[in-house]
């Protein structure tokens, strides 16, 4: 290991060749990061289970490439910035549809703030371009293993700092990966920064100033951990308990432009009431704002009767807004079952913890940006991070909503108390805010690594799409057609038990990464260091 930590001299950038231009190289890191954005898209997805993590592969290796040629960290790191603002904007673009036709801002002035949010969060990724160029050396090992670092810190970073935004993250595209066996132990992160080293020990092997037996190095371990990988066999940490669970799943369909349009409410609260009510599920769950009114406003009758319609062996979740002008407003979902009915609420109460920012909180400074649109944005309230589970039956069922399942780090800590810990998740969305999208199809992968890293069963209701349940592999075993209305029935075998990252991220969340990552930085630069001392003091 001390021997290929070491070498640094001649890894350093030389000044003494022509410096490509800037802006040239940045257009190659640019396009590469577009091709990332691509991978996570349902039009690659389709052409195979290799296709999009093979595509976000070779577009890393071309980042690798680029940065092997940087003459200077500056280069560096805006050669990495113009990767992820690429790749962070084309994996997000449907941000455009909700600013400009629902929100009604300006076609320039939506394009406009998009861009400037997505270059805004790459400056993480230009972190990561200085730091690599400057600190990288000759060790293959070391450069890979502070490529991955670096690439973790940087997607962590992204995901944590503020408020947070992690969609695109790199994981999500290897879910058809060997490297997605590493999800219950490490998470989307973690497994994320494995598959970078291995990009990274690849891409020695393509530098034509390493040295040969350095060049099979790097193939070799990038090859020898992939097929480690692609040869394992996943390791089960939960088991089925209790009987299965039958579950009708809503899928309104509801137009955004109508959902809060009091004159087009009445078709779409006569639906869901009557889906509630007649669905043969012992669990039936309802989107996000499936009822988008207070239960003090709805018409005479309405909230009473559904409720009535979960007596006996029949249980509801449904989302809806809940509070009052007194105790603040919140996004919830409310459980409702026999047991519910006789507490003081009259139901379970899920209020979301992990608000989104503009849509359901203002942060400082930006209510100039939110007076210029047409939504019914508002200041909600925080649930708690640990909510209890609902219960149905012989199992416990956990909620989020929306893009709170993002945060699988929130979720983990749900497991701490392993004998209340979860045997279902369940999601409520409304994606209509982004049309016809690539959104809806990268939520559901989403939901699919939560259900890898915790190795339960997923169900997700949605407005517009994907309504699904996804078993406790993340595989989808049922779905009904995006864009549509109905009602999707199936039977849900519940699992118990505590993954490894369930384990960790609970009672810590991401922070044992944070240091590891950290560490292995440090580890990396003290070599360095160590090297050049060792040469200072060796010359005579």
């Amino acid at each position: 290991m001390s021997t290929l930590l070491n070498g640094v001299a001649e890894a350093q950038p030389s000044n003494a060749r022509a410096e490509v231009p800037t802006f040239l190289m940045a257009c190659g890191t640019g396009a590469a990061g577009a091709v990332h954005a691509l991978a996570l898209s349902p039009y690659v997805a389709a052409l195979g289970d290799w296709a999009p993590s093979g595509l976000q592969s070779l577009a890393v290796l071309v980042l690798l490439w680029l940065l092997h040629k940087a003459a200077s960290p500056r280069q560096g790191a805006w050669l990495a910035w113009a990767y992820g603002t690429l790749w962070v904007s084309g994996a997000t673009l449907w941000l455009y549809v909700s600013l400009h036709r629902y929100g009604g801002l300006p076609s320039w002035l939506a394009i406009g703030s998009v861009a400037l949010l997505c270059s805004a969060l790459s400056v993480y990724m230009a972190a990561l371009g200085w730091a690599w160029v400057r600190w990288r050396t000759a060790s293959v090992l070391a450069n890979a293993l502070l490529f991955a670092a670096l690439w973790c810190l940087a997607e962590m970073a992204r995901a944590q700092v503020l408020t947070g935004f992690p969609w695109g993250a790199s994981g999500y595209g290897l879910i058809a990966s060997p490297f997605v066996k590493l999800a219950p132990w490490l998470g989307v992160y973690g497994l994320g920064a494995v598959w970078a080293f291995v990009c990274a020990a690849l891409a020695s092997s393509l530098v034509p100033r390493h040295g040969r037996a350095r060049s099979w190095l790097g193939l070799a371990l990038a090859v020898a951990l992939t097929v480690a990988l692609a040869l394992s066999r996943p390791a089960a940490f939960t088991q089925p308990v209790g009987e299965r669970l039958q579950v009708s799943l809503l899928q309104g369909n509801v137009p955004q432009d109508q959902k809060f349009d009091a004159q087009m409410q009445v078709p779409m609260l006569i639906w869901h009431a009557r889906q509630l009510i007649q669905a043969p599920g012992q669990l039936v769950l309802a989107p996000e704002t499936a009822i988008p009114l207070l239960p003090s406003q709805l018409p005479e009758g309405y909230w009473d009767q559904i409720r009535d319609a979960f007596r006996g062996d029949r249980h509801g979740l449904l989302g809806l807004p809940l509070g009052d002008f007194d105790q603040g407003y919140t996004n919830s979902v409310a459980g409702l079952s026999a047991k519910t009915l006789g507490s003081p609420d009259g139901f379970y109460r899920y209020d979301k913890h992990h608000l989104v920012p503009f849509g359901e909180f203002i942060p400082n400074g930006f209510r100039w940006f939110v007076r210029l649109m047409n939504m019914p944005l508002g200041d909600f309230s925080r649930g708690p991070l640990a909510a209890p589970s609902f219960a149905v039956r012989d199992q416990r069922v956990a909620p989020t909503i929306c893009y709170e399942d993002l945060f699988g780090e929130d979720i983990a800590a749900r497991f701490v108390d392993a004998s209340q810990a979860p045997t279902i998740l369940a999601n409520v969305s409304n994606l209509a805010w982004f049309g016809e999208s690539v959104a809806i199809f990268q939520h559901l992968q989403v939901a699919r690594m939560r259900s890898m890293e915790f190795q339960l069963p997923t169900l997700r209701a949605t407005n517009t799409g994907a309504t699904v349940v996804i078993d406790h592999a993340g595989r989808v075993t049922h779905a009904l057609p995006n864009n549509t209305r109905g009602s999707l029935q199936a039977d849900v075998q519940g699992y118990q038990g505590v993954t490894p990252f369930a384990a960790w991220a609970g009672h810590a969340g991401l922070w044992p990464l944070w240091g590891l990552c950290a560490g292995i930085v440090l580890l990396v630069r003290w070599r360095q260091r160590h090297s050049l001392e060792s040469g200072a003091s060796a010359r005579p």
